[in-house]
């Protein structure tokens, strides 16, 4: 069931679309002006609201303007006479979902309110979905080591300053590129990944910046690379380290320039894409061996992030198996689990070579596995 509201001066008007509506399962409200509308858009909330545009005290463009002030995200549909169709169009431009037109026509106005929830609850879901997201990209941990990382990130994040994120493999590289994202101005647009280790180094530069139709035997249509796709948003390039030579030099190119130009084409394509690259090497040691090239390292790395692998924050391993217990319980559909205090200690005892990643299949395997409580013993066994 649907809350309608509905503005307008004409009795019969309200009458009629309350009982049409009323009949169809939705619950309506009326308003026989604008001031009295907006009241109830204060008071009752309405999901969808249909407006008249002439009415006296307040017109229908003033009252459209002050519910987008009150609750931007509620629907509202312009009702229209003749000769108003011009300011029904002004209305649309100004935030109104669509309008339509006297006599009304049942059909339509089923049909209306049918898209305009759908689209409120798309809106909705998306809404959710992101604090979602951002909940699962949340860094977790209490250790002095890991509130430096997260001051480092707060700090830069709303800069477009290219980042290199270092750090040992599972500690967390990718989780500090998305929280930069997701902290940044760029965070309604793409965060495009690119795991540049697991890319054949024949295809990392059709990957990277696309190739047209034709180029190469199985180009069968042109293809955008990710830096086109992340076009306003950010462009994260996994294990840069491991790029190939001719890629880096092309990389470096659309880094200085801010173009790229598709494998099989000659036309120079403008990118805007905040780039953050992470690296599991010493990419002072590739420059020096001659795999990385220092030009490229100096473009990447205007700031550094450095994640500390788990050995070395012993306190975090606490927040992060509960974190991993709720979440994995939650994905799996079962009862919260607890583990002992003991237990907890068995697990700050280990040495982490696969850090975060691999606290994450221990706890997981200790669910399935385990007792409730984890115990020490559960924890040794299946460490």
């Amino acid at each position: 069931m649907v809350k309608i509201l509905v503005i307008d001066d004409e009795k019969s008007i309200r009458a009629s679309m309350q009982e049409i509506l009323q009949f169809e399962g939705h619950e309506v409200i009326v308003a026989e002006d604008g001031i009295q509308g907006l009241a109830l858009v204060k008071s009752k909330h309405p999901d969808v609201i249909f407006c008249d545009i002439k009415m006296p005290r307040v017109e229908g463009i003033e009252v459209l303007e002050r519910v987008k002030e009150l609750s931007p995200l509620t629907p509202v549909i312009m009702i229209t006479g003749h000769g108003t169709i011009e300011t029904a169009i002004e209305s649309i431009r100004k935030g109104a979902y669509d309008f339509i037109e006297k006599p009304l026509d049942l059909n339509r106005l089923l049909v209306t309110i049918r898209n305009a929830t759908d689209k409120q609850r798309l809106i909705e879901e998306t809404r959710t979905l992101r604090n979602k997201v951002g909940k699962r990209y949340e860094m977790i941990g209490n250790s002095a080591a890991m509130q430096r990382v997260r001051d480092l990130i707060e700090k830069v994040a709303t800069a477009d300053a290219r980042v290199l994120v270092t750090g040992p493999s599972g500690s967390g590289k990718e989780l500090v590129a998305r929280r930069l994202h997701e902290l940044s101005h760029r965070k309604e647009n793409n965060f495009v990944e690119v795991n540049c280790a697991a890319i054949p180094s024949e295809l990392i530069e059709s990957e990277l910046f696309g190739h047209e139709k034709g180029s190469f035997t199985s180009a069968i249509r042109q293809k955008k690379g990710k830096f086109e796709l992340a076009h306003g948003g950010t462009l994260f390039l996994d294990e840069i380290g491991d790029m190939s030579p001719g890629a880096q030099a092309k990389v470096l190119r659309a880094l200085q320039e801010q173009k790229i130009t598709r494998v099989g084409g000659d036309v120079d394509i403008r990118v805007d894409a905040r780039v953050i690259a992470a690296t599991n090497k010493n990419l002072k040691e590739e420059i020096a061996r001659g795999n990385f090239r220092e030009d490229l390292y100096h473009r990447l790395g205007v700031i550094i992030i450095d994640v500390p692998p788990l050995r070395d924050r012993p306190d975090d391993i606490e927040p992060l198996t509960r974190h991993f217990l709720d979440a994995i319980c939650a994905d799996m559909g079962i009862a919260p689990r607890d583990i002992s205090a003991d237990a907890i200690r068995e697990l700050q005892a280990g040495e982490w070579t696969g850090n975060v990643r691999e606290l994450r299949n221990v706890i997981e395997r200790l669910i399935i596995l385990g007792s409730n409580p984890i115990s020490a013993d559960e924890a040794r066994i299946y460490r």
